[in-house]
């Protein structure tokens, strides 16, 4: 089918002329809409409390992603916990560790990070293994950093303190669309949530990741568009490759 209409399950970008999605859809008179399909919902303090993790236990947090920074925070706040000043935070990026400047001051010596991967912030952490570790996290978290500091003998916590939820989609017209992109399986599970009877027919799948592949097709979802690829690191680009193709065919 010659694809005209793509729906990305995410917000609109803040800066939508930079957006490769823009160019891509001017490149090839496409219409590319964005629609959340995932929210994030912190834990109540009262159900954290029901876990017996008492922040006041550990020297150092590791932080994956800005909602698990924004949600320790808060959960310090709502308990009247003051995070002590010799904490130490790890990251798994330099952005999520200039985040932190929205909570604490920014010391180097009490900050670290890695460059992009897990395997990267593993390095950092294992020059720190005498220290008890927290991982705020949420309840479909990937399991390789765990896993990771398991292997290393790494002295940690799991502690889930925020959830994704499905977003309302009762007035997104999904199946108007001959594409739909997604990029986490909480994506991939709110559409069988919205549309319990959801029928896939001609429209096209594209996925970013090999878990949010998986779960698709465990969904009895075939997907078209894999991502990413040696020759597609990029969703857009991925798109963009197999759009040239369809429409091609379709002259």
């Amino acid at each position: 089918m010659k694809i005209k209409s793509i729906l990305v399950s995410q917000p609109k970008p803040a800066d939508l002329e930079k957006s490769p999605y823009t160019k891509l859809a001017e490149k090839h008179k496409l219409t590319v809409d964005y629609f959340k399909f995932i929210k994030i919902e912190g834990i109540p303090s009262i159900e954290f409390r029901k876990a017996r993790t008492n922040l006041e236990d550990y020297t150092a947090v590791i932080f994956t992603s800005r909602q698990a920074v924004d949600h320790f925070f808060r959960i310090a706040k709502e308990l009247r916990i003051e995070v002590s000043e010799e904490m130490k935070y790890f990251c798994m990026s330099e952005s999520t560790a200039y985040y932190l400047q929205n909570y604490v001051q920014y010391r180097k010596r009490r900050i670290f990070h890695g460059e992009r991967t897990f395997m990267d912030l593993m390095t950092v952490i294992n020059k720190h293994a005498d220290d008890n570790y927290l991982f705020p996290c949420s309840e479909t978290h990937k399991q390789d950093l765990p896993d990771a500091l398991t292997k290393e003998g790494i002295e940690f916590k799991k502690a889930v303190i925020y959830k994704t939820v499905a977003c309302d989609l009762s007035k997104v017209p999904v199946s108007d669309y001959d594409m739909l992109v997604f990029f986490s399986p909480s994506g991939l599970k709110s559409l069988i949530k919205n549309y319990p009877d959801y029928q896939q027919g001609e429209q096209i799948i594209a996925t970013f990741g090999k878990t949010t592949t998986s779960t698709a097709k465990e969904l009895g979802l075939d997907v078209s568009i894999a991502a990413p690829t040696p020759k597609a690191p990029s969703m857009s680009m991925a798109i963009e490759n197999y759009v040239k193709e369809a429409n091609k065919r379709k002259r």
